[in-house]
């Protein structure tokens, strides 16, 4: 039996099984929370009780372990607290699960304990529960983590207003905080710099970082759905356009209407500036950003999906293109931002390009592994190459995991294609079968600046 076989009845196995951790009673599901929770304990943190989600879980035992890849940093941090928050909102508001607010509050806790007084974050905590004030991935600063505190809070102050409008303004207050630093990236506004040919923005975080400027925008678009007002638009509207300045090529022109992540490089991971201008532009009301996101699922996605997913690569330079590694926090950003885009259009293609996208997660993938245990909850830390993959199960890809099938499960339709595996393809066309033989086809026509499905 070779190993797609394996993968394949595996697939099937684990996807008829009833779950302890499933959100419906009743239902067959692939979410389990079981190892995200695991991950999680309850702590005291300047003498408050908050919840923290332990880094890493390695095989094969997957006890909990400590980072140490940029020097001491510590058991747990804001960057994977706040994800898991959103997580459990989400599931919340598809699912109902009143545990999965419970478990939300404790996160919430964190990220609040992170933000000092004038609205940046720390990020790690050690194993004393001490703060980490010095480590550079943990430094009090307005960059990664404190964009994804702002998401976790921004959804937040949104879901706990229906239950809870106490706390909602809490957190609402919080993001309050931040919004100071959002107006100092936009003081450069207007303003580009040429980048080996490519225009780039200076207005986004770290100069170009439009992948974690895309992560601080979704939790400003959510704490404006609360909080409208013309000022909070502009910064959305501002940073979205630093977002499209960086955008490239369309269907037919390479480099396939791609998002650039930073400067001139584009990598798969949290490049979720699909998913963020999808979102802000149903909400605002404004095509352009609905558009920007479709360029870029309907030229750059499909290749993606028909010759493979990558790492990275340079635009200066694509044969610089990297294959590994390759992990889940690759797959969420392109998944749920093809599903924001069918809730902007409706065009059900993007359902069926996100299933075949979270596919990865089941085995349809350079190592033909099943990534996702669903009757565990795990999900492997990535894919080093096409023989090797990585059986630690840390926090980012079990969140990044779930935060996939959570939303992918709201869209039956989307959640089949997760089954599909990909048979075999050029660049213009890609096969994909399930288990049942079930069999769809994604073509390409550059010439006519067109995709579809057969």
């Amino acid at each position: 039996m070779n190993i797609q076989t394996q993968s394949a009845l595996a697939l099937v196995f684990t996807l008829s099984v009833v779950l302890t951790g499933c959100q419906k009673p009743g239902r067959s599901s692939p979410v389990n929370f079981r190892h995200l929770e695991h991950l999680t304990e309850r702590i005291t943190l300047a003498g408050e009780k908050v919840s923290i989600v332990h880094i890493y879980a390695n095989f094969p035992d997957y006890k909990w372990f400590a980072a140490k890849e940029s020097g001491p940093e510590g058991i747990a941090c804001v960057d994977d607290a706040a994800r898991a928050a959103v997580l459990y909102l989400r599931d919340f508001e598809l699912n109902g699960r009143k545990e999965s607010l419970v478990q939300a509050r404790g996160l919430l806790d964190f990220v609040l304990a992170m933000q000092a007084p004038d609205g940046e974050f720390w990020n790690f905590i050690h194993g004393d529960h001490s703060v980490n004030r010095d480590g550079r991935t943990s430094i009090k600063s307005f960059g990664w983590w404190a964009a994804r505190g702002i998401w976790s809070l921004g959804i937040g102050c949104r879901v706990f207003r229906e239950s809870d409008t106490a706390y909602a303004a809490r957190l609402g207050r919080a993001v309050e905080r931040s919004l100071p630093h959002v107006q100092a990236l936009l003081r450069t506004y207007g303003r580009t710099k040429r980048e080996a040919g490519y225009v780039t923005p200076t207005w986004l975080l770290y100069g170009s970082g439009a992948d974690a400027t895309s992560e601080l925008t979704l939790g400003l678009i959510e704490y404006y759905r609360v909080a409208p007002s013309p000022e909070l638009r502009e910064m959305i509207v501002r940073l979205a356009g630093g977002f499209m300045a960086m955008q490239e090529g369309d269907l037919a022109t390479f480099p396939y209407g791609l998002h650039r992540s930073w400067e001139t490089l584009w990598h798969l991971w949290g490049n979720s500036q699909t998913q963020a201008l999808a979102t802000a532009g149903r909400v605002l009301v404004d095509s352009a950003m609905i558009n920007s996101a479709r360029r870029e699922a309907e030229g750059f996605y499909p290749r993606l999906l028909a010759e493979g997913l990558l790492r990275q690569m340079d635009l200066v330079n694509p044969r610089t293109r990297m294959e590994f590694d390759q992990i889940a926090y690759g797959i969420r950003p392109m998944a749920v931002g093809l599903l924001r885009l069918y809730e902007a259009t409706g065009n059900a293609d993007y359902l069926r390009m996100a299933g075949l996208t979270a596919s990865w997660l089941f085995g349809n993938n350079p190592a033909g592994i099943v990534m996702y245990d669903s009757l565990t909850g795990r999900c492997f830390d990535g894919i080093l190459s096409k023989s090797e993959v990585n059986r630690n199960s840390g926090a980012e890809s079990t969140i990044e995991a779930l935060m996939t099938l959570v939303e992918l499960e709201a869209y039956p339709e989307a959640l089949r294609y997760c089954r599909f595996t990909r048979e075999r393809s050029d660049s213009l066309r890609a096969d994909f079968v399930s288990p049942a033989g079930e069999r769809t086809a994604l073509c390409l026509d550059p010439a006519g600046k067109r995709f579809w499905f057969e």
